[in-house]
């Protein structure tokens, strides 16, 4: 779609409207009537040509700056309206005060082809596109939300007292965002909007600029004029009233809505169809093997592997046993009303005919594995859609094609064609890609931090990524939601969802593409490009979403936040047995939103009755080998007890028994009394691990163990310990940070919103 720009002086009329603050001017026709408009307004002054065609001034030299007198302004508006080409169409000139400030800020409108209209604020001047530091949301924006852009910025020194001048007045340059986010609202034409610069004056943020793209079919007179109908009302932040009619709508929707059609205007399916795909009576794995190394095999052999405790059926051409299970030629032969999973592991063509068999027999719900649909080229896209309208008809929820599986432990359910199945637990998965499905449960095979449900979406036809999170957010065996996706071809729908998902519960989410090497990766894999990546993070921060870049830092977020509490506050401290752990990972707190806690007068005196003199009396609380048998659970509990104090991370847990491995393991085990020694340092680190697991209960408060055994060597009692209570022992103290940085962040979005 073409866009025509307005004029500097209408781009400023309109969104003035909305109370972007401008600085006075003079819009005028001749250079007699520009020294007449600079003398009234103040010199020095800024003189522009100023018509509905030109964009691009400063490039043209269209811009003249600090004319100190009216022969300086007769002569520059003279040699302006010169300057005018007859593509410019008509001109005048526009006449403003010379403002100076040592701060510039862009702010602008935009239109992405995901998320539709977005607010920008960044570091403008010189300095916008090296550092490039932006913040970036999805319209319509809070005043949550523009508070969270500015606090984003990675520059934040420039925002402060800067050169003798004053901070910069944050309530004023949250006004200027909330009144873009107002004016793309109200004014459906709009296609962009550019405030560069916004110069940081006595503190306040004033546009000296403005540029404003419409469309072809809007005149640009008309657009200004139509604004007359409209009135600005303050809320939490702007609400537009449009001919009595409210035009914002929140992308947060109220905590426990549930949403409405799902994305592709389908319906989202019925909690009863997920439980046929979730919680089954009884399976049938279509296209059984006896062949070890396909996937009928494989599925059949995992589903009976993982326990079960269903009824179990299975179609074999040649009525072949396999592992015990007597199969069928025919769903036909199966009982009625036994059954309402169906795993399909048989070829795309032949699975029409099966599935109105399963539907015949009661079935509800179909994984299907098998290849050959939407990922295979036209033919496959055409077969896949008679596939959906297929599976619509008989009333079954389809899950995949092309997918990997579906397991969910509070079911003893594995019907996946792929290892492994995953310690019980509280992290509901849901993944465009069923490899990371694997990855995450991988996981918690290593960590111990378990799984409730978790399945590949492989194609997703009918069933996506979002609907499935959307069912955890209402599942009762699920803590927190935990994705990966990579395209979302309907950004502004997924993240709308999402918000309702976070409002009720946590929602990790990693995702690929969020560079461009990865877009094409990711444009290869599924058929669907990226959005920019600035615009989904700042839509996912909006939509209360914990983003990670990492699959690693994604699965321990999640583990996170089904293990540990929330924090009040951002205050840690660092209690470690070396000095040397607690120095970078106060580096890392100190690089992270969380502070590094001072240790209040009480504390230090309470943990002075604990330790000898030589402890580090400062946070990091280095207790320098002064710990005695009771002395870490003690000092432990004395700092996550007190009132100032939010979170703690312990690092050198492990140490004791890492040395008892050594000695297990020698030449003079169980001699020289190597034995009972042993046994008592694996005890300690143990009841160490278990102390902190209490004590975090007691108080409320997340304490965080972190060590490098915990990967290193997984059967060190420590690591072991924090296993067995069923919490994340952290690889490292950075990746602890990271983590506890995460669950911070979430606290702050659901205490901004009154939902904590």
């Amino acid at each position: 779609m073409s866009g025509r720009t307005l004029s500097e002086s209408d781009s400023k009329e309109l969104l003035s409207r909305f109370g972007v603050p401008f600085a006075p001017e003079r819009v005028v026709a001749t250079a007699d009537e520009a020294a007449a408009a600079a003398a009234e307004l103040g010199f020095p002054v800024v003189v522009k040509l100023n018509g509905d065609a030109i964009a691009h001034k400063t490039e043209r030299g269209l811009v003249k700056l600090g004319l100190a007198d009216a022969d300086a302004v007769l002569a520059a508006s003279t040699a302006l309206v010169g300057a005018a080409t007859d593509a410019d169409g008509e001109v005048g000139l526009l006449v403003a005060p010379m403002l100076r400030g040592n701060r510039e800020l862009i702010a602008g409108l935009s239109t992405d082809p995901q998320f539709g209209m977005t607010v920008l604020l960044g570091v403008g001047g010189i300095l916008a596109e090296a550092l490039a530091d932006v913040s970036v949301r999805p319209v319509p924006i809070t005043a949550i939300d523009a508070a969270d852009m500015i606090d984003g910025l990675a520059t934040q020194a420039l925002l402060g007292e800067f050169r003798g001048e004053p901070a910069v007045d944050r309530e004023a340059l949250t006004s200027v965002l909330l009144g873009l986010s107002a004016a793309a609202e109200a004014t459906p034409e709009l296609v962009s909007a550019d405030l560069n610069p916004l110069i940081v004056v006595d503190g306040r943020p004033i546009a000296v600029d403005a540029l404003v793209e419409m469309v072809d079919a809007v005149d640009a007179v008309d657009a200004v004029d139509a604004l007359d109908a409209v009135e600005v009302v303050e809320a939490d932040g702007p609400t537009v009233i449009v001919d009595g009619r409210e035009t914002v709508a929140p992308l947060e929707p109220e905590p426990g809505e549930r949403p409405g059609p799902a994305a592709g205007g389908r319906p989202t399916p019925s909690p009863a169809a997920f439980r046929a795909l979730f919680e089954p009576k009884g399976v049938v794995v279509a296209g059984a093997s006896s062949h070890p190394g396909k996937f009928g095999f494989v599925s059949l052999h995992n589903l009976l592997a993982a326990g079960y405790e269903g009824a179990v059926g299975a179609t074999n051409r040649e009525r072949a046993e396999v592992l015990g299970i007597q199969t069928v030629v025919d769903i036909a032969e199966l009982p009625d009303d036994t059954y309402d999973l169906i795993f399909v592991c048989t070829p795309a063509s032949v699975n029409p005919d099966l599935l109105r068999a399963a539907a015949a027999k009661g079935i509800t719900a179909a994984f299907v594995t098998s290849a050959g649909y939407g990922e295979a080229g036209p033919e496959g896209v055409v077969a896949q859609a008679e596939l959906v309208a297929l599976c619509d008809e008989l009333g079954i929820l389809l899950a995949g094609p092309n997918g990997q599986g579906v397991v969910s432990t509070p079911s003893k359910l594995c019907a996946q064609i792929v290892a492994p199945y995953p310690p019980a637990g509280a992290i509901g998965v849901a993944s465009q890609s069923g490899n990371f499905v694997s990855s995450f449960q991988n996981y918690a095979v290593q960590t111990g931090v378990g799984i409730s449900r978790a399945v590949s979406a492989g194609n997703a036809a009918a069933v996506g990524v979002a609907d499935y999170l959307d069912f955890y957010a209402h599942d009762p065996a699920t803590a927190v939601g935990l994705a990966y996706v990579e395209g979302v071809p309907d950004g502004r729908s997924f993240l709308g969802r999402m918000a309702s998902v976070a409002a009720v519960k946590p929602l990790v989410l990693v995702k690929g593409g969020a560079t461009a090497g990865g877009q094409r990766a990711a444009a290869s894999h599924t058929g669907s490009l990226a959005t920019d990546d600035r615009v989904f993070d700042g839509a996912c921060r909006q939509a209360g979403i914990t983003r990670a870049a990492t699959v690693e830092e994604a699965f321990e977020a999640a583990a996170t936040f089904a293990t540990q509490p929330l924090p009040k506050g951002p205050k840690v401290v660092v209690m470690t047995t070396a000095g040397g752990w607690g120095v970078v990972t106060a580096d890392a707190i100190t690089r992270s939103d969380l502070e590094l806690a001072e240790l209040p007068d009480d504390l230090l005196a309470a943990i002075d009755q604990k330790l000898p003199p030589r402890w580090s009396r400062n946070n990091p609380v280095d207790l320098a080998g002064g710990e005695t048998r009771d002395t870490i659970p003690e000092v432990l509990e004395l700092i996550a007890s007190h009132p100032e104090i939010d979170a703690v991370i312990q690092l050198g847990v492990g140490i004791q028994a890492n040395q008892a491995r050594l000695m297990r393991h020698g030449p003079f085990y169980p001699d020289h009394g190597l034995e009972r020694i042993v046994a008592y340092h694996e005890r300690q680190d143990a009841r160490f691990a278990h102390a902190a697991a209490e004590i975090s209960d007691a108080t409320g408060k997340p304490i965080l163990l972190a060590t490098e055994l915990a990967v290193t060597d997984p059967a060190n009692a420590a690591p072991a310990a924090v296993r067995a209570t069923g919490r994340l022992c952290y690889p490292s103290a950075n990746r602890a940070v990271t983590a506890l940085a995460h669950a911070w962040s979430r606290a702050q979005w659901l205490q901004a919103r009154g939902l904590a």
